[in-house]
């Protein structure tokens, strides 16, 4: 999964903006810096606690235009970011989630949607792809 920035440059430095998200911002010295620092913005800013009610966009496949940077989200954060918004947009609890998903407990689903936790074998992702159709796998790891 990738967003994307416009980069601008300021006299000798740069700063670039998401093109999707509005308000993520960031800024470097040199186009390596802020190509670092594009990355780690977009991870902090998609990096939502789980009991965030606010639904993002998905990144455009494709933004055409001068100075455009794509940028990859960590699989992790994409993953817990994507779920999130898929569970957010069925206008489901995570508890009716995990229960459709055949969980025994809540904390089981929660940790799909946590960054930090997120790791889920082979079967579970099956069992999200029959919670939610849409839920593409490929897109989460496209760089």
């Amino acid at each position: 999964m990738h967003y994307h920035f416009k980069v601008h440059k300021e006299g000798r430095s740069h700063w670039a903006e998401c093109v999707e998200l509005r308000g993520c911002y960031t800024q470097g010295v040199s186009m390596e810096g802020l190509q670092k620092n594009m990355k780690e913005a977009l991870n902090l800013f998609l990096d939502e606690p789980a009991e965030s009610k606010l639904v993002l966009p998905l990144p455009k496949q494709m933004v055409k235009g001068k100075n455009i940077v794509r940028i990859s989200v960590e699989p992790r954060i994409a993953l817990a970011f994507c779920l999130r918004q898929l569970r957010l947009s069925h206008h489901m609890t995570q508890k009716e989630v995990a229960n459709k998903m055949g969980f025994k407990n809540l904390y089981s689903y929660q940790r799909l949607e946590s960054s930090k936790t997120a790791n889920p074998e082979f079967s579970t992702l099956l069992q999200i792809k029959k919670v939610f159709p849409e839920f593409d796998v490929d897109e989460l790891l496209s760089a």
